[in-house]
């Protein structure tokens, strides 16, 4: 929305005007990149896009072996040992077991395989409705001060706390 304010001085007619956002605008983005781990060449970039309360992830990346990969969001925003271990678990705010996105018992950082084409590159798109924040400050579901990490191998949804998914390949920190 555009706001104009008119004023009169000894000097004539001035107009100011300046911008605001639309009281229904409710939406907030936040880029990442992958830093590549394990000796992988994986890099990439993710999005995360909040909208009337619902949170999109997209992300995009190259250099993954082609097949099934998983990818979760983990407890810490600590990418900086040279296999991810720094990122610590899978967030887990809730208590839950690993599992499926869909399963009724599954951690909030769940996310699930994804599928890199004979060339290596995949995209992902994911929606977590309004089980995700981006700086809500609700510790159930505020992703910020987390890490994203891509793995080596497919979920298998059951393994316990993680889903067998082998090494992580790559990691980005969640933060603005």
């Amino acid at each position: 929305m555009k706001k104009i304010l008119l004023g009169i001085t000894a000097l004539g007619l001035l107009i100011f005007s300046c911008k605001s956002s639309s009281t229904n605008d409710n939406s907030k983005k936040l880029d990442i990149a992958f830093e590549s781990k394990s000796g992988s060449n994986v890099k990439g970039n993710a999005v995360f896009t909040e909208k009337n309360g619902e949170v999109t992830l997209v992300a995009k990346l190259t250099g993954l072996k082609p097949g099934i990969h998983a990818i979760h969001i983990h407890e810490k925003a600590d990418c900086s040992a040279a296999d991810a271990a720094s990122a610590g678990g899978h967030w887990n705010p809730t208590f839950k077991k690993h599992g499926k996105w869909t399963d009724t018992e599954h951690h909030k950082g769940d996310i699930g395989n994804f599928t890199a084409d004979v060339d290596g590159n995949a995209t992902i798109i994911f929606n977590a409705k309004d089980e995700w924040c981006i700086g809500c400050g609700d510790a159930n579901k505020d992703i910020l001060g987390k890490g994203l990490i891509v793995h080596d191998k497919p979920d298998d949804y059951v393994t316990q706390p993680s889903g067998n998914a082998g090494a992580r390949v790559a990691c980005s920190a969640i933060i603005k």
